[in-house]
């Protein structure tokens, strides 16, 4: 039993008592009132920190999530609106860079609005606006037009029906549709574009007899047509304000 207690073990007993004392005096003692772990960790977006108030330091683990998506899909819509200038206008020039410039800025003040969707709408306006002159529909006219517009094209069916003519009509295509020019007044936008369009028509009397045109040839015609639009407005449809026929 005396062997036990030799001088070597009680020395190496103390040291170890020692060691203990020393690291208990400085990792201290659980209280209950540490922070979990999880609480430490947790993410926190920027303005939330509140660390420097209780002395824990935090570290976003993904700063790059903390971009608010709102700037990431207005940066992508960017982006893209220039990337459809460019394939429509094509490279930048005199000739088209202040087009480009009021088409951005129609774009900023219209959010509904970019390059190749109105071009698009403008080609389905065109074709349904002179298919319906053709006929002689006013309701489909006047909703599309502009009141000055839609005056001038009423007077002319009506010119047409009095004098007992009648069109015979069929839109074939629109090989070319292209911006003209753009304007940007206050909150008035209007954009000019030009139409290239192939088409049938022939003008008959009530006999049927041959006034104008030729029903068995497709012809082709030209038009700049100039839209407008309150772009503040909760209509986002665009209405022909000004016609100009080019051949």
């Amino acid at each position: 039993m005396s062997d036990f207690f030799d001088i070597p073990t009680l020395v190496i007993i103390g040291i170890a008592i020692f060691v203990l004392i020393r690291l208990r005096s400085v990792l201290g003692t659980r209280t209950g009132t540490e922070k979990k772990l999880s609480d430490r960790n947790r993410f926190q977006r920027p303005g939330t920190d509140r660390s420097h108030e209780s002395g824990d330091v935090v570290v976003p683990l993904h700063p790059d999530s903390m971009q608010d998506p709102r700037v990431e899909d207005m940066e992508r819509a960017r982006r893209k609106f220039e990337a459809e200038l460019d394939r429509i206008l094509g490279d930048e020039n005199d000739n088209n860079r202040q087009l480009r410039r009021t088409l951005t800025e129609i774009g900023e003040a219209d959010a509904n609005f970019t390059p190749k969707s109105f071009l698009a709408g403008a080609g389905a306006a065109y074709e349904m606006i002179v298919t319906a002159f053709a006929r002689g529909d006013k309701r489909t006219l006047k909703d599309l037009l502009d009141k000055d517009v839609y005056d001038s094209f009423a007077s002319a069916i009506d010119a047409r029906e009095a004098a007992g003519h009648h069109v015979d009509f069929t839109f074939v295509g629109l090989p070319n549709i292209e911006y003209v020019q753009a304007e940007l007044d206050g909150k008035t936008a209007s954009i000019t574009v030009r139409f290239d369009a192939e088409v049938v028509s022939a003008t008959k009397d009530k006999e049927g007899n041959l006034i104008e045109g030729n029903e068995e040839q497709v012809v082709n015609i030209a038009d700049e047509w100039t839209f407008s639009r309150n772009t503040r407005s909760r209509d986002p449809n665009w209405k022909l304000v000004a016609t100009d026929q080019i051949s």
